[in-house]
């Protein structure tokens, strides 16, 4: 029996969710308590997305099967506008903000603050904008574009327009999946605040320390069923046991063993420098690197560090101008001037941004597998496509992607198998040199654990891996060297036997001479 004594602002009861051929939800429980943090945990594809979806209208009542109450009240919600009308708000991982518009205009688009005449008044606007951004600590004025801000500070314009429509339930979807520590740290903060005037938050995330920190209570939720809600305030509310209950098995290291075995010399990057590709000034300058084979090099560095920079440059100059240096593969020099030439010496490069520029979406698993070597399955002109479905059916089994066959779109695919797909592209044209960017973004820790055991086998064959990161942990965790990077320059490389978090960290923000 449940507690009546507690003040539930939300209860969800029995929620089953159907798409054509998969059970999304299924009766899925949630109660949430007036001004607590309630974090939702869960594999990618575990339905933790979708459960919020039918919770703000974006599934509309009568797609699916369950109750909602809230506050107190039986909710059906035929749209968006009927849950923000009652203080349900959604903020989703893909921001929705028009680039173009001023930060005071995109808080209020769609709820804009008119005077007579029903003409916009826009002292009024930009006045109220400004008092909604000092609330979550954003100091920026109200009229400058939103696309002029970084992705930290455009989150908490969407959190503003959130509070501009009376929120009484906050909804994050992966809110910090895309910030730097910095960033992170103040979203937290501004969550605990909206706590403290009685706001009250769910937070959906892969960041298991995050949870720890900020959640008061946390529920699991595996294959589409709900598993179990944790008080974090609980001695045995640890990290092991919210992995425990996502992936339904203990993990015995956040990071698989591997013996290292450094061979030859595979890559060689010297004095690389790039320019800007719009600007006056340099983002690389200077570096200097190497990987040898069978061994995982890291690349630590604050945001806009050039770390995304450096590894676009090398990969066929992609990014930047004024590009100069010399690169090696395995003792050759190589001219990647070039995408294609770059493919065509052995670089491939998974981006950090896998929806916009890793995968074409619309299309299906086998496509976007044999994209980057359609050469290998083409002869006169003409792709084998028997062949390309045997590949792709290879890499769906060797690289365990979830999917019910080859012929599925990617779109439709969790983001933990859609980093899969793209990694599969890459190894399809058997590159000698892998440069991963941000390899574990965006996906949960058991998909993390499988993308780590893709890197040990392919170091395990002798190929060279080049891996950037914004979770020191994880460089801590898979590397064998680890590089740091500020301001476009190598300050640092430890091996990561003497390599900290704490050492990491005061060489990721040296602005001096490059020091060994």
């Amino acid at each position: 029996m449940p507690d009546v004594s507690v003040d539930r602002i939300l209860e969800m009861h029995g929620i089953t969710k159907t798409f054509p051929g998969v059970t999304a939800l299924d009766d899925v429980n949630l109660e949430v308590r007036r001004g607590e943090i309630h974090a939702v945990c869960g594999e990618n594809g575990a339905g933790k997305s979708t459960l919020m979806q039918v919770l703000s209208g974006v599934h509309p009542a009568g797609t699916y099967d369950g109750e909602i109450v809230f506050d107190g009240t039986p909710v059906r919600f035929a749209g968006i506008r009927d849950s923000e009308h009652v203080g349900i708000v959604i903020i989703h991982q893909e921001l929705a903000l028009v680039p173009h518009l001023s930060i005071a205009e995109n808080i209020f688009l769609g709820n804009e603050r008119r005077g007579r005449g029903r003409l916009i008044d826009w002292n009024r606007t930009n006045a109220e904008a400004g008092r909604l951004l000092a609330e979550v600590g954003l100091d920026e004025n109200p009229v400058t574009p939103v696309g002029q801000l970084g992705v930290g500070k455009q989150q908490l314009v969407e959190i503003a327009k959130a509070l501009s429509k009376d929120v009484r339930l906050l909804i994050l979807d992966e809110p910090t999946a895309a910030l730097n520590d910095t960033d992170s740290e103040h979203l937290l903060d501004l969550l605990r605040r909206l706590k403290d005037r009685g706001i009250t938050s769910i937070m959906i995330s892969h960041k298991l320390g995050e949870i720890v920190s900020v959640a008061d209570r946390t529920t699991v939720i595996r294959d589409g069923h709900t598993v179990e809600t944790m008080d974090m305030g609980e001695p045995d509310a640890t990290q092991e046991r919210i992995i425990r209950g996502m992936v339904g098995r203990d993990l015995d290291s956040f990071y698989p063993w591997r013996v290292s075995a450094p061979g030859e010399e595979v890559l060689r990057i010297e004095d690389w420098t790039v320019r800007h590709a719009t600007q006056d000034r340099t983002v690389v300058d200077g570096v200097s690197l190497n990987v040898r084979a069978g061994e995982v090099v890291g690349i630590a560095g604050l945001m806009g560090a050039g770390r995304t920079e450096l590894a676009m440059s090398v990969f066929g100059r992609s990014y930047g101008r004024g590009i100069s240096g010399r690169l090696f593969v395995r003792g050759r020099p190589v001219r990647a001037r070039t995408v294609a030439e770059a493919i065509e010496n052995g670089i491939a490069y998974a981006t950090e941004d896998r929806k916009r520029y890793g995968l074409n979406l619309i299309d299906d698993i086998r496509r976007n597998v044999s994209a980057a070597g359609l050469r290998k399955l083409a002869r006169r002109g003409w792709v084998n496509g028997n062949e390309e479905i045997k590949v792709a059916e290879e890499s769906r089994r060797t690289l365990a992607i979830k999917a019910p066959s080859v012929m599925s779109v990617v779109g439709t695919l969790s983001g933990g198998n859609q980093q899969k797909v793209v990694l599969s592209k890459w190894l399809f044209t058997d590159p000698d040199v892998l440069l991963l960017d941000e390899p574990t973004r965006g996906i949960d820790v058991g998909a993390k654990y499988e993308i780590y055991l893709i890197v040990n086998r392919l170091v395990a064959a002798g190929k060279a891996v080049l891996v950037i990161s914004s979770e020191l942990p994880e460089l801590l965790g898979i590397c064998d060297r680890i590089y740091t990077l500020s301001a476009g320059r190598i300050t640092g490389e430890l091996p990561v036997a003497e390599a900290t978090q704490e050492r990491l960290m005061a060489l990721m923000t040296q602005e001096k001479e490059p020091v060994r």
